[in-house]
């Protein structure tokens, strides 16, 4: 079997720090997610063809806009199988009208008229071929977003691409609510990934699989932020928050992210309207 190459691309469109992944193998190439805006589409689309060989396929890890919404400019023009595991590729549809109203006033043309969805529906647990790439599926369920998946290089185990189940040590992304859903399926992969695994984040550079202890921490970090927040003066209960959550990661990167969580957690949690 040929060597198997990794090729991380950072897509910085919308002010979001997304990653796509490039699996290169002597047979063709194999995407990981694709981005949220046209041009950082585009963009993938230019990098694989840098690299003179076919795509086979597309994997989708997880429902949230940012690691979809390129995905038509990838694929355009070809015939190309996209992969994920069916309540993704349920949840994407599903929600596409409703993203459509809240990221067409934000990003304009820049998030795509046209979109593109999974096409190829995978069990848990099931292997997909691609060449000489082989790629397994864990499907997680509801966790960072409605229906969350990591998927695991057979070639080499210790190569996981692992979407949002862990960032990267950036803010992030609780307003769809799953929290406790989530904590659950980091102690999962606790569990099933071996020891020295590599993950391969939708946030931020590849890191060992102790993100996961850092990832469960920043969750328990901001529901006690918010439950610690006094409601009866809201913005003043938001700016704790975000106080907290800075003094607990001292970064900017994709701090809107959990500042539009805040009001959603406070919501579900009976301490706001």
């Amino acid at each position: 079997m040929s060597r198997t190459l990794i090729h991380r691309f950072g897509a910085v469109g919308g002010e979001t720090p997304v990653n796509a992944y490039i699996i290169e193998s002597g047979s063709g190439i194999v995407a990981i997610d694709s981005t949220l805006t046209v041009s950082d589409g585009r963009a993938l689309r230019d990098r694989i063809g840098e690299l003179g060989k076919p795509l086979l396929g597309v994997v989708v890890t997880h429902t949230h806009p940012d690691h979809y919404g390129g995905l038509v400019e990838v694929v355009r023009d070809r015939s190309v199988p996209v992969f994920a595991a069916a309540g993704i590729a349920d949840a994407i549809r599903k929600d596409d009208p409703v993203k459509e109203q809240i990221l067409r006033p934000m990003f304009g043309d820049e998030w795509a008229h046209e979109r593109c969805f999974p096409n190829q529906e995978v069990a848990d647990g099931q292997t997909v071929s691609l060449g000489d790439v082989e790629l397994r599926l864990t499907n997680l369920g509801p966790g960072e977003s409605p229906q969350d998946s990591f998927w695991t290089l057979e070639s080499d185990r210790h190569q996981v691409f692992c979407g949002d189940l862990a960032y990267d040590r950036h803010h992030c992304y609780l307003a769809d609510g799953f929290y406790t859903r989530w904590l659950a399926n980091i102690e999962r992969a606790r569990h099933e990934m071996p020891q020295g695994t590599t993950l391969h984040p939708g946030h931020g550079e590849a890191c060992g699989a102790e993100v996961l202890d850092w990832q469960a921490g920043y969750i328990n970090a901001f529901i006690d932020a918010v439950s610690a927040a006094d409601w009866s003066d809201p913005d003043a209960a938001r700016s704790s928050v975000v106080d907290r959550m800075m003094e607990y990661l001292p970064s900017k990167s994709l701090e809107f992210l959990m500042q539009l969580s805040i009001d959603p957690i406070a919501k579900q949690l009976g301490l706001s309207k």
